[in-house]
């Protein structure tokens, strides 16, 4: 298995070990709640002993824990105060939710607000209909992957717009986070995906991520120029092509607005 989340290479003015240590608790999400000290090695690309020790750190700091009877490690609930200090002060979640509510309640699905953590996509906020929600199993701090998903796709070609430079650095981490045999694909995916935002203002996922869930997302300004993504979707014999183009593709574009506009984004 290669890497998922080997650390970047240190660069002057950082301090590796924090990168490393940081790499370890990304080797865990919703899908992953246990994992021994090999499989950390593994999935991060750092030597068994270095991992040993950042594990131990990390367990003596609260934010890991390992079981006594298995020696597999696991979060802990030191992550959850950092997780709720990072949501408490995102103003744009709560100016976000009633529009998102409203998407979900008048188009019969499920929206999300999502920005952006290493090669993923994470939500910070979800809104269902009541339908949707007897299906989705996402759930606030569920990852998506950028590259693939309508929400990374929105991102990217919203940073492109506004952060060159980084667009451009971003995509070059890309390629080597996802090989040169995967990427002319995904990066003509990428670039179709810019040509939609430019021509229409979103980009779309056809069952890219999960096969039966079509969606449509759109890049969300902040004030500070980072963009969030915001997007609207569910399954696909309901949320079709058409359907998303013409009916909540408008819809989603005019929520976005009205959030940019409240949160004081250009």
């Amino acid at each position: 298995m290669p890497p998922r989340t080997a650390p970047a290479a240190a660069s002057a003015g950082t301090v590796s070990a924090l990168e490393r240590g940081i790499a370890v608790l990304r080797c865990f999400d919703e899908n992953v709640a246990s994992l021994s000290n090999a499989e950390l090695s593994q999935r991060t690309a750092i030597p068994k002993p270095t991992v040993t020790r950042l594990a131990a750190t990390l367990v003596g700091l609260g934010l890991l824990r390992q079981d006594p009877a298995t020696e597999r490690f696991s979060l802990a609930a030191g992550v959850v105060s950092l997780s709720r200090a990072f949501l408490a002060h995102i103003d744009v979640r709560e100016v976000a939710r009633p529009h998102m509510a409203e998407l979900a309640r008048e188009l019969g699905g499920s929206s999300y607000l999502a920005v952006r953590d290493g090669f993923d996509m994470v939500l910070i906020e979800i809104a269902r209909s009541r339908e949707a929600a007897l299906r989705s199993h996402h759930e606030i701090g569920t990852r998506i992957p950028l590259a693939t998903s309508a929400l990374g796709r929105a991102y990217l070609s919203g940073l492109a717009q506004s952060h060159p430079q980084r667009h451009r650095q971003l995509l070059a981490d890309l390629q080597r986070h996802h090989g040169d045999a995967a990427w002319p694909r995904l990066a003509a995916k990428l670039h179709q995906a810019r040509q939609t935002l430019g021509e229409h203002g979103y980009t779309l996922s056809l069952g890219d991520v999960t096969p039966e869930i079509h969606s449509v997302a759109v890049p969300l300004p902040t004030a500070d120029g980072e963009p969030m993504a915001l997007n609207f979707g569910g399954l696909s014999y309901t949320c079709t092509e058409d359907y998303l183009r013409h009916t909540v593709a408008p819809a989603l574009k005019a929520a976005a607005r009205a959030v940019s506009r409240d949160i004081g984004a250009a």
